[in-house]
């Protein structure tokens, strides 16, 4: 009983911490520094609905939902080079002094294997950009977002590293940062003690270009506004579908594939 009488005021006091620290946060400006050097900025979306530029102080709209149909069977290294491009365009990958379980990975190629008959393809994942994402709904302070135009991201200013939406995410799409970091992207602020994860290259769609992955697999990656019946995208789902991965779970992800 004593015990039980003493965690009741730690509750309530990191409950208050919570509350004074996101009343903090909101009255924020919105432009700060993650690390020296190194600047963040509040992310915000084209709101056409081609990717195009758009004038920054424009925010994220619902109009355009941003996705990615990739056809494996064009994918003839499995991926590998959607991963090489990740990895130069964030910096993730690279850190001496992380083990190898403990490199981050923001898309990684998965084998799979049908047990019936032996067919085997390789596929990449990430981050799948749910409609309704399990990392945003056990987030305790709001750090995992999604914005309004369908991209799911980490604000790191606000990420305690409690790692809950590591464990919520079906995909296994998040990594932790254990060790502190150096020669950091601009455009990829990045933190020691946060979650982090695809945030389908936000920087670059918000200046009218195409996240680094789908640049480097043109043959298999379609990406493009999914609300736009008339956008590429929108056509191919229609005519030859788009699987999603753990389609049971309800969560309507923005990443379709096609022969899986």
């Amino acid at each position: 009983m004593s015990d039980g009488l003493q965690q009741v005021p730690q509750r309530n006091q990191v409950d208050a911490y919570r509350r004074h620290f996101m009343a903090a946060v909101t009255g924020a400006a919105t432009l700060a520094t993650l690390a020296p050097g190194v600047i963040l900025r509040e992310a915000s979306a084209a709101t056409r609905p081609d990717v195009t530029a758009r004038p920054p102080e424009q925010p994220a709209t619902s109009v355009v939902r941003w996705g990615m149909l990739i056809d494996t069977a064009r994918l003839g290294d499995g991926g590998a080079a959607m991963v090489a491009a990740c990895r130069r365009e964030h910096g993730w990958g690279h850190d001496p002094r992380a083990s190898p379980e403990q490199q981050p990975q923001w898309v990684r190629t998965v084998r799979v294997t049908d047990k019936l008959t032996q067919h085997s393809f390789t596929l990449p994942v990430m981050c799948q950009h749910c409609e309704h994402p399990p990392c945003v709904d056990v987030c305790p302070t709001g750090a995992s977002m999604k914005r309004a135009d369908g991209i799911v991201q980490v604000n790191k200013h606000i990420c305690i590293g409690c790692r809950y939406c590591m464990m919520a995410c079906p995909y296994k799409a998040r990594s932790f940062v254990h060790e502190p970091l150096t020669d950091q992207r601009p455009h990829s602020p990045r933190g020691m003690g946060t979650v982090e994860s695809c945030n389908l290259c936000v920087h670059r769609i918000d200046t009218g270009r195409i996240p680094a992955c789908a640049e480097a697999a043109p043959q298999a990656v379609i990406f493009g506004d999914l609300n736009d019946p008339d956008s590429r995208i929108s056509q191919a789902v229609q005519a030859l579908g788009g699987t999603q991965i753990r389609a049971d779970l309800d969560l309507n992800t923005g990443v379709r594939y096609l022969n899986i």
